[in-house]
């Protein structure tokens, strides 16, 4: 049997490593619905610009205003053109989020091989796969996997751009890499904010200074590339203001960025960061520390053989294993500084980390302790693939309040190859079902109220594609509609509501919801109604039930009122 040629070999072994990272993020990825309010939030952006074509300025129910930059969403819409797609579902919306995490495992594979060597990285593609919080993430329709996609290219292209400056390419060659380095900067602001640029560019700083690459620091700071990223990376933002859209800067530059250091959206303690630090993924997590101290330690040679490969790490191998580490460091520091923590935000260290943990088990460990090393690592790394494949979909139905058994759990991916997922599965969605059932009792222009919910709205917002207005205070002051309302508030409400009648008992997680009509003032006349309206003005009005960020939802929401209704609640609403 004909043997293949070494090359086609390489990169036909570290293709599958890309295929395998794309398996893991696609797989089942719509088997859970969107129940949770931080995707929920950015399904119903996203749903804003595919649906109705709002790329610019989507809101939130009709109101909010949006809390990250919009290039994850903007992916989303253009791949949903793309493939003259109109609707989101939970599968087009999280689609971008592994698409992003598959071209990341590329570039961070291509990158190794370009400067490490096949053989890291191989090693580097398993680390990834084997990381629990890349590949949830990946499966996740938010922002941050696109922020991660991003700032690895960032230290990528400007380890390419150091490198072919050092050796001297040509000047097209260098000038393509750093205004590739350039839009990826800016590129990871219109991602997440200013931090796409900060948390790449300040390692990026740190390593040139501590090295006295005083003429590289000039070099990299030349105006055209500069103002070509910060015209990229400050765009939106630009669009933001010349459109008065003071709303959106205020809650991007406001409440998230500098809110969240200073305690805005709550406080974590300072030991947030240990769990997804040291047991991401397994034993692999506690070595990347030890990679990253090592790196740190190691002398810097200047004039190093770049081109060496013995048993002492190269030069140009030490440049990015260095970089890498300030990287990992800068990160974990800037993201502890904040008082609002979130374990997702740790995702950007894991590419450089895989290549930095593969370094280390090659040029460390390796000489020091022998195959076994290897062999150890590349085992655990293999069992938290097949964890990672058996079980994120799994919590993925549980988060939404399913249960699957663990017969169930093991056998559901291999039923899933051959077409629809097993009934136990389906019967687990609990908020897709019971959206159904009120699209079939309530139309799309009548209007839907949510009395009471001390929950986001957003994943009901998602799954019947529709605003909903959310209403407090008196529950008969409800204008006449549909409304969803929370069980044990029904029960405390039942015995003082009128005009009220129970449709449907709906699963909500653990506690239950009721969909109710209320005929506001069906059995009186007409100088009855104009009396009522007076006196719910001079009770509050509806207007008073209502929270201010749902004003507008109101406005939008009494258009699908009948005319009927209209008539009767002019003055109340």
């Amino acid at each position: 049997m004909k043997r293949l040629p070494p090359r086609f070999a390489t990169y036909l072994q570290l293709g599958l490593q890309v295929l395998l990272v794309a398996f893991l993020t696609t797989n089942r990825l719509d088997a859970s619905t969107v129940c949770g309010a931080n995707e929920a939030v950015e399904a119903v952006f996203v749903q804003q610009m595919v649906e109705n074509g709002h790329w610019l300025f989507p809101l939130d129910n009709g109101s909010g205003p949006m809390y990250k930059p919009p290039l994850f969403h903007w992916t989303a819409t253009a791949l949903d053109r793309l493939a003259g797609i109109r609707k989101v579902n939970t599968f087009n919306l999280r689609l971008p989020a592994a698409l992003y995490a598959t071209a990341g495992a590329a570039l961070m594979i291509g990158f190794a091989l370009s400067r490490f060597g096949p053989a890291s990285a191989a090693l580097s593609g398993l680390i990834l796969a084997a990381s629990y919080e890349y590949i949830s993430q990946g499966r996740v329709g938010r922002v941050d996997m696109t922020l991660a996609f991003f700032e690895a290219l960032s230290l990528f292209s400007f380890l390419w751009w150091l490198a072919a400056l050092e050796a001297g390419r040509s000047l097209r060659r260098i000038t393509l890499l750093h205004f590739l380095f350039a839009a990826s900067m800016g590129l990871g602001v219109l991602a997440k904010g200013p931090v796409g640029a900060i948390l790449p560019g300040l390692p990026i700083g740190l390593f040139l200074v501590f090295d006295k690459r005083w003429v590289e620091l000039r070099r990299l700071m030349r105006p055209l590339p500069v103002v070509f990223g910060a015209a990229l990376a400050s765009s939106w933002y630009a669009i933001c203001l010349a459109g008065e859209r003071y709303n959106f800067l205020s809650r991007q530059v406001g409440s998230e960025n500098f809110g969240r250091f200073f305690g805005s959206l709550g406080r974590m303690p300072f030991w947030y960061y240990a769990q997804p630090l040291l047991l991401n993924a397994g034993p692999i997590s506690l070595l990347i520390p030890v990679a990253v101290i090592t790196a740190i330690a190691m002398p810097r040679t200047r004039g190093a053989d770049s081109n060496r490969h013995d048993n002492g790490p190269a030069a140009a191998e030490l440049d990015c294993v260095r970089l890498f580490a300030l990287f990992w460091i800068v990160t974990v520091v800037f993201f502890e500084l904040a008082a609002y923590k979130r374990k997702a935000y740790l995702l950007p260290l894991w590419p450089p980390s895989a290549i930095l943990l593969a370094w280390w088990t090659w040029r460390i460990a390796l000489p020091r302790w022998g195959g076994g090393v290897v062999v150890a690592l590349v085992t655990v790394c293999v069992a938290m693939t097949v964890v990672n494949f058996l079980f994120i979909p799994w919590r993925e139905i549980r988060d939404c309040g399913g249960r699957l058994s663990v017969t169930q759990t093991l056998e559901w991916p291999f039923l899933s190859l051959y077409g629809e997922p097993p009934s136990y599965v389906t019967r687990q969605d609990s908020l897709r079902s019971a959206a159904r059932q009120i699209e079939d009792l309530v139309g799309a222009n009548q209007p839907l109220f949510a009395y009471r919910f001390d929950e986001a709205l957003e994943p009901w917002i998602f799954s019947l594609d529709r605003e909903i207005v959310p209403l407090d205070g008196p529950i008969n002051l409800i204008p006449s509609g549909y409304v969803l309302v929370p069980l044990p508030i029904w029960y405390e409400q039942a015995g003082r509501a009128r005009g009220f009648s129970k449709l449907l008992t709906l699963p909500d997680d653990q506690r239950g919801l009721v969909l109710l009509h209320h005929e506001a003032l069906a059995a009186v006349g007409p100088g009855s109604a104009r009396q009522a309206s007076a006196n719910t003005v001079r009770q509050g009005g509806v207007a008073g039930m209502i929270p201010r960020a749902a004003g507008s939802v109101l406005s939008k929401t009494r258009e699908g009122i009948s005319s009927v209704a209209r008539r009767r609640f002019a003055v109340s609403i």
